[in-house]
């Protein structure tokens, strides 16, 4: 192991991708409770950008304090290097996974070496590499999280009641806008593990990707408008929330549920006239849940795709690949 400094990706300013810079840093030092990871691959996100960009997507008196220079990212995945002298369950030469300290902006991922909270990591499937275990953690904990188990009660910053998912079987029907990207790609297979109906929603040039993973009808929303085109569902699960995530509400049967991933508004006075609900949580990083995760990949249950990867050096590239949009699964940085 290197004595003193690593390479890293650090934000000095607020703004484009060009400000993400190469450094070279201080290998981080463990504290209790951590194990220094050397990192293999890194998941990309969309809090990576929302942070390089200064979270101005937030309303500010939601925005967490940002102190520059930062090191982004969350997702890693990588073989534990060192353990603190309080970790049992790890040792050196294990490969693991995981997301770091979500929800707060602490992670450090963008870097060849990264000090990691033991509980927020879990042992690598074998079944899968590390640049695919890299895009992992966050998508997948949120699908799970959002759909399958909570598994914590700290409260949401965008709704007052605690967030219970519904529970999936045969008899649910289930859209799931955004589809094909990090979050949507594992949602449909979750949804589908429980043995749902799953509506995929996404563009045109997924469609045989997202049956391929289980979606049982397909609406292309370049074509189509998915809220005029979609009746009596049971769960939307709006990948993209925001602002226009209302227009699923009349998807809905009464009874029925939108869960947004990104908050929106939603009028009250609309949601109470059509009998429907809505709810949303915020992922946080979870250990065991992940592990559980890992098992069902392991066992083939689940898969995990990746859209490009691109060198920790190129993080820049990753990102402006990201703006672009139309992604199918997940972007990775890997880590020589």
């Amino acid at each position: 192991m290197p004595t003193n400094t690593m390479k890293a990706i650090r934000l000095h300013d607020f703004g484009g991708p060009e400000v993400l810079r190469y450094d070279e840093v201080p290998i981080p030092e463990l504290k209790p409770g951590e194990v220094l990871v050397h990192v293999r691959a890194v998941g990309v996100n969309p809090p990576d950008w929302y942070v390089r960009e200064g979270m101005t997507n937030v309303p500010p008196a939601m925005r967490p304090p940002l102190s520059l220079p930062i090191i982004p990212g969350t997702d890693v995945s990588g073989v534990v290097e060192a353990v603190a002298a309080d970790v049992a369950d790890l040792s050196a030469g294990d490969e693991v996974f995981g997301l770091l300290r979500f929800p707060s902006l602490e992670g450090s991922a963008y870097a060849e070496y990264v000090a990691a909270p033991a509980s927020n990591l879990a042992r690598k499937p074998a079944r899968i590499d590390h640049a695919q275990a890299a895009g992992v953690p966050m998508a997948g904990l949120t699908a799970w999280q959002f759909l399958i188990e909570l598994g914590h009660d700290h409260p949401s910053p965008f709704q007052e009641t605690q967030h219970h998912p519904m529970t999936l079987d045969a008899e649910t029907t289930v859209l799931i806008n955004g589809a094909a990207g990090g979050v949507g790609h594992f949602a449909v297979q979750l949804a589908k593990w429980k043995r749902a109906r799953v509506v995929a929603v996404a563009s045109g040039a997924h469609e045989s990707f997202l049956r391929e993973l289980g979606a049982d009808e397909f609406i292309d929303y370049t074509k189509s408008r998915p809220a005029e085109v979609a009746h009596n569902v049971d769960l939307v699960l709006d990948t993209v929330g925001g602002p226009d995530s209302s227009r699923f509400l009349r998807t809905l049967r009464r009874g029925g549920a939108l869960y947004p991933v990104f908050f929106g508004d939603y009028d009250p006075a609309e949601t109470a006239k059509l009998g429907v609900t809505t709810s949303g949580t915020q992922v946080r990083s979870n250990g065991p849940q992940l592990a559980e995760l890992g098992r069902l990949l392991d066992a083939g249950t689940l898969r995990i795709a990746i859209d490009s990867t691109f060198p920790l050096a190129d993080a820049r590239r990753a990102h402006e690949r990201a703006a672009r949009g139309h992604i199918q699964g997940k972007i990775v940085l890997t880590v020589a």
